[in-house]
């Protein structure tokens, strides 16, 4: 393969298709799979058991598929799926999962990773996403699609991040987050809803209406958690974007919902 730098380390057994092209000092390991088209800049390093889709890109010093940073880990030959048309910017990291989260990391399509962000073990990424830079995830986080993620935030294991939710940088989230859900603060809290994501997505203003509505039903200090949802499914099922928040909402895992400040 002339695309292939001489002095990139290839395990013999790496499974590389022949349109990738991989740059100088990169490292290959043996069970490795590269799909048509993927770009592996110099100096970045893909191990373990790791598969990349179609036209992604990784750039210098990346670290994609080493062992996951849990003491849980005994070396299980855990998975790391990456999607198709992502970039992965420099020294982003990745890893596979363990054998308490189900064996396998699941990163989706068409996501950016920028500067520094790390994905840690048991993590599933839906499509769409942007991690701005030292973005990080820590271990068993579930994110929706068209989620972004400021520079510096952190999120703790086991949350669940709504679709088109937006978290602020340097924000800490503890909690789940709603789909449509706007985070900040450095102990993250329910700002209100994505409303420009909204707005991009091309919703009138009558929907947003609905959805802000729902927002505050589902807030108030009327009843209980579990009454509120049932309450806005009742007045406003019609809506898709509010059955994607109750459906979420009723859908408890580890934590409570991310709530607003006040």
């Amino acid at each position: 393969m002339t695309n292939i730098h001489p002095s990139a380390l290839i395990d013999p057994q790496a499974q590389i298709h022949e349109t990738c092209t991989i740059g100088p000092f990169s490292v290959i390991g043996p069970h490795v799979i590269l799909h048509e088209n993927v770009v592996v800049k110099s100096h970045v390093v893909i191990e373990g058991h790791t598969e990349i889709g179609k036209n992604t890109q990784i750039f210098p010093f990346a670290s994609i598929g080493g062992a996951p940073q849990d003491l849980k880990y005994h070396g299980e030959p855990s998975k790391l799926i990456i999607g198709e048309n992502n970039t992965i910017r420099e020294y982003v990291t990745m890893n596979p999962g363990t054998e308490d989260g189900g064996m396998k990391t699941v990163v989706g399509n068409n996501s950016l990773f920028m500067m520094s962000a790390h994905i840690a073990h048991d993590c599933h990424l839906g499509d769409h996403i942007v991690m701005a830079n030292h973005a990080t995830l820590a271990g068993h986080v579930t994110v929706g699609d068209h989620v972004w993620f400021g520079g510096l935030s952190a999120v703790l294991q086991f949350v669940r991040i709504g679709s088109y939710a937006v978290i602020g940088g340097m924000a800490g989230v503890e909690n789940d987050v709603i789909p449509f859900g706007r985070v900040k603060g450095e102990r993250g809290h329910l700002a209100g809803l994505n409303l420009v994501r909204m707005e991009r997505m091309g919703l009138d203003k009558s929907e947003i209406k609905i959805l802000q509505r729902a927002f505050n039903r589902l807030f108030s200090e009327d009843g209980t958690m579990d009454q509120r949802i049932d309450m806005i499914a009742e007045e406003f099922g019609n809506n898709s974007y509010v059955r994607q928040i109750v459906e979420f909402a009723r859908t408890k895992d580890k934590y409570t919902l991310c709530q607003p400040k006040n």
